[in-house]
């Protein structure tokens, strides 16, 4: 896989606040023509939440309109029929690379609303790198729980679902995406904002080979199959998590914890040594007085702050920009459609200043 070709380039993290997709998408086309993402669009179908978006045809998950949630009922009499039906289709498609079956675990238009525009649009446009996204496997594990409010990332076979189930999702992008445009460089990005909460009371006996043999399952099957793997976290947390994990790109807050990442320079200089990338959030989604107000120069300034922070630990300069990739903090969809259109269209005005060399 030819990361060379994602130097430099900038593309979306999930959310926008769009109740139009065909809208969000001309967003995403003309900000990121090199490194298309297709959007979640919460507000336009609730469904499309990044903690709801994959629950489909994962064996228990109902939702239970008398409680008005989500939760994985082990209970009921055809769970382990399903059980057994879903672990064979998956040793159907990954080992035996059945991928015709991963229709059967599609993303419905119900859950989302722009993806099948978002394949015609990748048809015509043919672009660089391609960007798709499942919820984090630790994230996904310990937010779904049981009729008990057990969080199935605590029993072996819930936790087995769980990521198994990702993994299907993730590849059923992938199979459309080399559908519709063969030559492009698909990347999946597992949105794990939970791994922020790692060491803390709320998961005191949860080990970093815990989180790690999840994450690692499904970036190893993605890889497999030709496409790169990113993990996106939003909050402070140990970096050490996705450096020695088989991701291939590191997708953080770099307007808020540029300084927390550099007390891990050394894992960090071995990540991008044997291959990885920085995708650097430098836009503030997460702060809209700080997005009202700043402009590219600002942040400009912001990542060359975030830049020396690593370089005055020893790493090569010129090492961390040809492993850079600009993205906004975090998701946009809290945003109002305007200030979405502005944080876009900085983190592209962003990507080409480091592509100019102008940093």
């Amino acid at each position: 896989m030819n990361k060379e070709k994602l130097q430099k380039l900038a593309t979306g993290v999930g959310s926008l606040p769009h109740t139009n997709s065909k809208d969000a998408l001309e967003l995403i086309i003309k900000a990121f023509p090199s490194f298309l993402f297709w959007p979640q669009l919460g507000n336009l179908i609730p469904e499309e939440d990044m903690m709801v978006q994959f629950n489909e045809k994962i064996p228990g998950v109902i939702f239970d309109e008398a409680d008005n949630r989500w939760y994985i009922d082990q209970e009921d009499e055809n769970f382990f029929e399903q059980l057994e039906e879903f672990f064979m289709d998956y040793e159907e498609i990954v080992s035996e690379k059945n991928w015709d079956l991963l229709d059967k675990y599609a993303i419905s238009d119900k859950y989302c609303s722009s993806f099948d525009e978002f394949l015609n649009i990748l048809k015509k446009n043919q672009p660089v790198a391609i960007k798709g996204q499942i919820v984090g496997p630790f994230t996904y594990a310990t937010s779904l729980v049981d009729r008990e409010k057990k969080c199935a990332f605590y029993d072996d076979t819930l936790r087995e679902v769980a990521v198994k189930g990702l993994t299907l999702k993730a590849l059923w992008q992938l199979k459309h995406f080399k559908e519709v445009s063969p030559n492009s460089i698909p990347v999946i990005f597992m949105d794990e904002p939970s791994i922020s909460q790692y060491g803390t009371s709320a998961f005191l006996t949860v080990s970093k080979e815990d989180i790690l043999s999840c994450i690692d399952e499904i970036a190893n099957i993605i890889k497999e199959n030709d496409a790169l793997v990113g993990v996106h976290c939003c909050g402070k947390t140990d970096w050490s998590l996705i450096t020695s994990s088989q991701v291939d790109i590191l997708n953080f807050d770099a307007y808020a914890f540029s300084e927390s990442l550099s007390l891990y320079s050394k894992e960090i200089e071995e990540f991008l040594k044997k291959g990885g990338m920085i995708a650097w959030g430098v836009v503030p989604t997460l702060d809209i007085d700080a997005l009202e107000k700043t402009d590219v120069n600002e942040l400009k300034d912001i990542l060359t702050k975030a830049l020396n922070y690593l370089c005055d630990k020893g790493i090569d300069k010129e090492l961390l920009l040809k492993s850079s990739i600009i993205t906004p903090s975090c998701g946009a969809g809290g945003l109002s459609v305007e200030l979405a259109e502005k944080a876009l269209t900085l983190t592209s005005e962003l990507s080409k200043l480091l592509k100019a060399g102008d940093l």
